[in-house]
């Protein structure tokens, strides 16, 4: 297995092993974190030996620094932008933690970007490994997704984990074996996956985390208003489109995939059941009342030289539907007339005027998102402005059965 190109210039890790650190239970000043330094230095080691990295090479990365700071940030978001294989050390506490979600979901952006830009199609940059086993229904949605078969490396490190083989001295050779197995399936992947490196953030405290909120997150809807190649205005290049509205993607060629197959991709990183359908009457978004789950409308502003598009447009916008969000993407190289510009402009403005005023939910403007890389960053912040609208406007209810009289404290005597 060679190095070779991998992490020759020790900046790019093979992997980056995210865990969550296990707070001392007493105040006896022991760090119980020491043995995951243990495991990340014998990971270190075998891929050492199994390729043919020099010394002093960067082999993986670990965040051992407890205080937030700018420079501890950067460090991160370059090595999670850099680094082979994200390997997430799963335990009950894993799921629960909003830093390693939000290093679970920077890294996993890498892998969508790619796969919509036409990379290779190849398996899962994602390893993850077991401090503690964790039950499927304490998992959230995205790491349930993740398929892979622990008892490859050992039955007995699926049945405990890391740290119960750490722990028991007996089932030492079963805690070698199986690091050594987790060493040569991290250089495997990193060799064959071939990920390109990703965006260093430079906010990385305001990206979201992969595992979503306490409570169940919603659905999410994503319904697209676009032309198609049957339906095309005079002038207009087919090669944006397709035979349905859902095909359009307006970053082709820097793009491979349907627009509304990207979003919903980026948006499942976050660990939401996505719905993907094309906007009319019977769309969910319409429905009356309050809000039945936030939702992205994808917009071609081509589409809106039909009265159908435009009716369809003014009546989800002008009925203060805030949790839906707006987004008209287009591509920096689409270039049109400056007299059709204009036009264009004029349309999109008159229809979406009322979405350009406070609290009525969030709108990218016409030509602002212009890249694939501006989308993805512009949708983040279209999907957390659904979501608090939503939470915002939803309808709640009171828990079932009959009211009761809040407790009152009595005192020892009144019985």
């Amino acid at each position: 297995m060679q190095g070779a190109g991998l992490a020759r210039g020790g900046s790019s890790p093979y992997f980056f092993l995210s865990y969550a650190h296990t707070p001392s239970h007493d105040s006896s000043g022991g760090d119980p974190n020491v043995w995951v330094k243990k495991l990340f230095d014998g990971l270190c080691e075998h891929i050492m030996g199994l390729t043919d990295l020099p010394r002093g090479a960067k082999v993986g990365f670990l965040d051992q620094k407890m205080s937030v700071g700018t420079k501890w940030t950067d460090e991160l978001s370059m090595n999670l932008a850099r680094c082979k294989v994200f390997v997430p050390l799963y335990s009950p506490r894993y799921f629960t933690s909003q830093q390693c979600g939000r290093e679970w979901w920077a890294f996993s952006q890498r892998q969508v970007t790619q796969r919509a830009r036409g990379g290779p199609a190849r398996e899962n940059t994602i390893i993850p490994a077991l401090w503690v086993p964790v039950e499927p229904a304490q998992m959230p949605q995205v790491a349930r997704d993740l398929q892979f078969n622990h008892a490859a490396f050992g039955q007995d490190y699926a049945d405990e984990g890391f740290y119960g083989l750490t722990k028991l001295r007996y089932f030492r050779d079963e805690y070698e074996r199986a690091v050594y197995r987790l060493a040569k399936e991290i250089v495997r992947v990193a060799g064959e996956a071939a990920l390109e490196e990703g965006k260093i953030s430079k906010e990385y405290e305001s990206l979201p985390a992969a595992f979503g909120s306490d409570e169940r997150p919603p659905e999410f809807d994503i319904s697209v208003l676009a032309c198609t190649r049957s339906d095309l205005p005079q002038g207009r290049k087919p090669d944006f489109y397709g035979d349905q509205p859902h095909d359009w993607n307006p970053y082709h060629p820097e793009s491979t995939l349907p627009l509304g197959d990207h979003a919903a991709e980026l948006v499942r990183t976050r660990n939401y059941k996505v719905n993907v359908g094309v906007l009319d009457e019977s769309a969910r978004m319409f429905h009356e009342g309050g809000p039945k789950a936030p939702g992205l409308m994808l917009l071609d502003r081509w589409a809106l030289e039909s009265q159908r598009s435009r009716e369809l447009v003014g009546r989800l916008c002008g009925e203060q539907r805030p949790w839906i969000s707006v987004m008209t993407p287009r591509h920096k190289d689409d270039v049109v007339t400056a007299e059709r510009e204009r036009e264009l402009d004029e349309l999109t403005y008159r229809t979406l005027v009322s979405r350009m005023t406070d609290r009525a939910g969030h709108y990218s403007a016409n030509g602002s998102i212009r890249d694939l890389d501006a989308f993805g960053n512009e949708l983040h912040r279209a999907v957390t402005s659904a979501v608090h609208y939503y939470w915002e406007n939803v309808e709640t209810y009171p828990p079932e059965g009959p009211p009761s009289e809040p407790p009152r404290l009595r005192g020892p005597d009144l019985g």
